[in-house]
């Protein structure tokens, strides 16, 4: 059994980690930058290590010095959470290379799943549905690139190989704006991720975000936890996130959960991961896969009764699966609410000393965050200062206990978005279920 982990993130991961690590009697090493020596999880940790000053290339993208704190602290492990080099599979094989296990899948899985063009063709031979498009890499044939264009059919997006997170891709509406848009798409993609290489996808154009949570051991047993909707976003980021998914019937959620099961058997997927889906007209389509632990993760646990980091550890130390598919059993409906510590009018950060601090309770309410009283959130860092679950025996019950938790919440001494999240549960189409993917950018004229 690993003894030892060190836990190579911040904030509120780095702490659910640390509950994980104490549940199994895991040892823990912090490894903190110099603006987070006053973080709960440091403080909390059997060890700590500062591995440098506040930016983040310089301390939680400081591969040596991370793994540097593995060996001068004897850890065995070291867990990645989700950001930073959670999916960086040089650093994946740098631990694995330092006689460290990578509590994640293997750095040759990850840079399968990481190159978009890759990926896309590991899930057709595993027959889990893709989006219709050019099937590999666009060449500099123009002639068969507006063949492609055409027997997709328009609008079509021109997407990075090695892209994520909204960047690196570009709607085509027509023929006479096509060669150009893939031409500016190899360049910024260059630039952006150094690698040009771009495909072709049908452009959905009112999808929403479906995306299913896997489990895959060592031992070729593979397990799949549902799906979750996260089509609240706003600039590509994901703002609420709920599980089960609206309208998704049973008969759907196993065939494409079991097709998701069989991808991780033929890959040889190690860990947990999310296959990332647009949902649309009853179908559908594989986007990409996460091969991490996910933000909104915990819906997913309220509704299963599963620890999927608890998991994730296990898994790591060779361990075979604790569940079969026919122990999955959905009850009842979560919800989650990132709370951002910025600007509900402008979305602007707002780093700054908390405060009152009062966190909501009640039956089916869950808090993971890392803030205090006094806790001082950096300017340094992403803006997420915690996430507000809540579960109940329906998706009503549980908007209803999510709105009262948010009236109980209080944060004071910096601005956060609370605001955004009641207007979103009083909202109507949020209320009914099944809103796409730019329904919340529209609601706030973005």
């Amino acid at each position: 059994m690993i003894d030892k982990i060190v836990i190579a993130n911040r904030g509120e991961i780095a702490l659910r980690i640390l509950r994980a690590c104490k549940e199994l009697d895991i040892k823990t090493v912090a490894v903190h930058s110099e603006a987070d020596r006053d973080l709960k999880h440091v403080l909390l940790a059997d060890e700590s290590v500062c591995i440098g000053p506040a930016p983040s290339a310089e301390s939680y993208l400081n591969v040596p010095a991370i793994i540097s704190a593995a060996e001068v602290t004897d850890s065995v492990a070291i867990h990645p959470g989700y950001g930073f080099l959670s999916e960086n599979a040089d650093f994946a094989e740098r631990v694995e290379n330092s006689g460290f296990i990578f509590i994640g899948p293997m750095a040759d899985t990850i840079r399968v799943m990481g190159d978009k063009v890759a990926a896309i063709e590991a899930m057709r031979q595993a027959d889990v549905p893709t989006v219709p498009g050019s099937n590999g890499p666009l060449d500099n044939n123009a002639k068969r690139t507006r063949e492609l264009a055409n027997e997709i059919g328009y609008p079509v997006i021109i997407k990075a190989a090695g892209g994520g997170g909204g960047r690196g891709m570009r709607v085509v509406h027509s023929e006479a704006t096509l060669l150009n848009a893939v031409a500016m798409t190899k360049a910024e993609a260059e630039a952006a991720f150094g690698n040009g290489t771009v495909y072709m996808e049908k452009f959905l154009e009112n999808p929403r975000h479906v995306e299913f949570q896997v489990l895959s051991d060592t031992h070729g047993n593979a397990i799949h936890l549902g799906e979750r909707d996260c089509s609240m976003q706003r600039r590509h980021q994901k703002v609420v996130e709920e599980a089960p998914a609206p309208g998704i019937s049973d008969k759907q959620r196993s065939e494409v959960g079991e097709r998701c099961a069989e991808a991780c058997r033929q890959i040889g997927y190690r860990g947990a991961g999310t296959f990332e889906f647009l949902y649309e007209n009853g179908e559908f389509y594989f986007i990409e896969m996460n091969t991490r632990v996910q933000v909104e993760h915990p819906v997913t646990e309220l509704i299963t009764g599963i620890d999927i980091v608890k998991e994730q550890i296990l898994i790591a130390a060779g361990e075979p699966l604790s569940y079969q598919q026919h122990d999955i059993k959905l009850q009842g409906h979560a919800i989650e609410c990132r709370i951002n510590a910025e600007d509900p009018e402008n979305f602007l950060p707002s780093p700054g000393t908390i405060g009152q601090l009062h966190t909501p309770g009640g039956p089916g309410i869950r808090v993971d965050t890392h803030i205090y009283n006094g806790y001082r959130v950096p300017p340094y860092y992403d803006s997420m200062i915690g996430k507000l679950i809540a579960h109940g025996e329906t998706r009503d019950s549980a908007i209803a206990r999510m709105r009262i938790a948010l009236q109980e919440m209080v944060i004071s001494g910096i601005k956060t978005n609370i605001p955004l999240h009641l207007d979103i549960m009083r909202d109507s189409a949020f209320k009914a279920g099944g809103a796409n993917i730019h329904y919340l950018e529209k609601k706030l004229g973005l």
